[in-house]
């Protein structure tokens, strides 16, 4: 016959276990005393203690869970000598902090045990805010980061999560979380500007940690295998952009699933529903990009023997009416205020001076200023190399107000990196500008001048450089070498713009004067 447990035993054992919480408690708020707080502090301290005693629940098992159970708990607790605890008390965000402080304090005292690969992240905080400075980060911005990165590796301890097992959902779900996390200045409502802080912020830590090894490198998904060899059909045997790649090779991901994995099953009517089942709310222009891939992967396919070539023509075309309005510009008094608004006392105004000039006196494309490297200028002759869409480079002459600008912002503004791209960041991360930058910019150009309604974004002084020159007498064929147009079909356009020319060749209204 087992003998039964000891109850004196146990009984002793719990009586133990207690003294030791009240004497961890007492530390806790000799550390808190002095505090304008201390006595809510010392009351959630002293109320989570009992809770926890009252539900059998030791302190080397509390973790996030067992705070979250807490703090939605309803409130019967008598709390010592019989004093009860508010219930409304304990449901104040603040309260919950002070038992998040509280935990954390028995964490570093050893009591609560903790992952052991938290504590090597925690202490990687002090490089990585040196980090940001050699990067060469705003001290705004450092702030910033360094917050959101403390603040992230505590949301892991507290909610256990290991951090080499972190993903891209547990990034959203620290940028989203309803924070009651000890940290003071986390507390209130978070704006959607923050949960952005707090999701950049905590993938730059990540980024950092990968880089220094601490955290293994995201496993990348196996891309199918036929997108693999399409991109390499599109780039070495097309000469496609990089671009035009990313564009291509996201549009195909949408609807090549539902192509079976042989192409040599294909039919004509399977390639037409591919462009027929389209969702309601894809715009005119995208179902003419999944035309025009679809059309190119056929190619693509037939050129390998891989499918019949007649299912090319079983494509639908989705062409909109061609060259239906008018371009839109905005004219040369304006273009030359917006020009003005840049303030070339400053890295900024320089950079946005010499963009804006290139836009409105070459017609170039946001890309093509994004692409633009110190390869490409030849300062000799006063010429700039660009590819624009295609990988043929052409060569435009380089105007006098446009070289000045150029030279001006290269020599002041430009930041000293390693870099041949011409425009770029003028904060950290420093790096080549993106077209949406380019964009943006402009706005703020046109803000400054004051300038509203009308067309907006950057290819406007495309269209507004081919109208001037229309009207200036110039020839279709004059501004479509300038805009490196390849067809003469797009530069007809602008053959609308050209009044004078229209006036003459209009014939009078039939039936007299027009209703």
């Amino acid at each position: 016959m087992i003998a039964s447990p000891n109850p004196t035993f146990h009984t002793s054992s719990r009586h133990s276990k207690a003294a030791q919480a009240d004497a961890l408690l007492a530390e806790y708020l000799d550390t808190q005393r002095g505090f304008p707080s201390f006595a809510t502090r010392a009351s959630a301290a002293r109320h989570f203690l009992y809770w926890l005693r009252s539900r059998r629940i030791s302190i080397a098992q509390v973790g996030a869970t067992v705070v979250e159970r807490f703090a939605r708990h309803q409130c019967r607790c008598q709390g010592f000598h019989g004093q009860g605890y508010s219930p409304q008390e304990a449901q104040r965000p603040g309260y919950i902090t002070n038992v998040r402080r509280f935990v954390a304090y028995l964490e570093d005292r050893g009591a609560i045990p903790v992952p052991e690969d938290h504590a090597p992240v925690a202490a990687q905080l002090p490089a990585y805010g040196n980090h940001l400075i050699l990067r060469g980060y705003s001290r705004g911005t450092r702030s910033m980061l360094s917050s959101a990165a403390e603040h992230f590796v505590h949301w892991l301890r507290l909610s256990r999560i290991q951090a080499q097992d972190v993903d891209g959902r547990d990034v959203e779900r620290f940028a989203q979380h309803d924070c009651r996390c000890f940290l003071c200045r986390k507390h209130g409502t978070v704006t959607a500007w923050g949960v952005a802080e707090r999701r950049r912020g905590a993938s730059a830590l990540l980024q950092f940690l990968r880089d220094g090894g601490l955290v293994p490198p995201l496993s990348v998904t196996a891309e199918d295998p036929r997108l693999t060899d399409f991109r390499a059909w599109l780039v070495h045997r097309c000469g496609v952009t990089k671009q035009t790649v990313v564009r291509y090779l996201a549009e195909a991901t949408r609807w090549l699933p539902s192509l079976d994995a042989d192409p040599g099953t294909y039919d004509a009517i399977t390639i037409r529903n591919v462009v027929l089942d389209q969702p309601a709310n894809r715009s005119h222009k995208s179902v003419q990009l999944t035309a025009i891939v679809l059309r190119s992967y056929l190619r693509y396919l037939a050129a390998n023997d891989a499918c019949r070539p007649e299912l090319i023509h079983a494509v639908p075309f989705a062409r909109g009416p061609r060259n239906a309005g008018l371009p839109r510009f905005l004219s040369p008094a304006t273009i030359e205020q917006i020009i003005a608004s840049c303030d070339a006392s400053t890295p900024a105004g320089l950079r946005d001076r010499a963009i804006i000039l290139l836009l409105a006196r070459l017609g170039m494309r946001a890309g093509d200023i994004c692409q633009l490297g110190l390869s490409d200028i030849d300062w000799t002759t006063a010429r700039l190399r660009v590819a624009g869409k295609s990988r043929r480079a052409m060569q435009l002459p380089l105007p006098q107000d446009a070289g000045d600008a150029l030279l001006a912002y290269i020599e002041q503004a430009r930041p000293s990196v390693r870099e041949d791209h011409v425009f770029l960041r003028l904060q950290a991360p420093q790096g080549p500008l993106k077209s949406s930058a380019i964009a943006c910019l402009v706005a703020k150009a046109r803000a400054r001048a004051g300038i509203e309604g009308g067309p907006t974004g950057s290819h406007v002084f495309r269209h507004s450089l081919a109208t001037s020159m229309v009207r200036a007498g110039a020839s279709l064929e004059a501004v479509g070498a300038i805009l490196r147009h390849q067809s003469p079909e797009t530069t007809a356009i602008y053959a609308k713009v050209d009044v004078t020319m229209l006036a003459r060749v209009a014939q009078p209204w039939p039936g007299g004067a027009p209703c």
